[in-house]
């Protein structure tokens, strides 16, 4: 690799080869973004509804527990 970008100029290098590979693989790129970011959150939803669930349940639970006492 350091044969074929050896005489090249600096911005070949670091400017046109990673624009190209940016055209090239931009959507793939952009599709498995999406694709984790939606996954994320879906994660943080199934997260919170689950807590919620606990905290109700656990909530009601006291309650109950409470006035079975009396």
């Amino acid at each position: 690799m350091r044969e074929i970008f050896g005489g090249m100029p600096w911005w070949v290098k670091w400017i046109a080869v990673p624009v190209i590979a940016l055209v090239v693989f931009g959507t793939v790129i952009v599709s498995v973004l999406s694709v984790l970011i939606g996954l994320l959150f879906k994660v943080l939803i199934f997260v919170a509804l689950v807590g919620g669930l606990i905290y109700v349940v656990r909530k009601f639970m006291s309650s109950s527990s409470s006035r079975s006492g009396w």
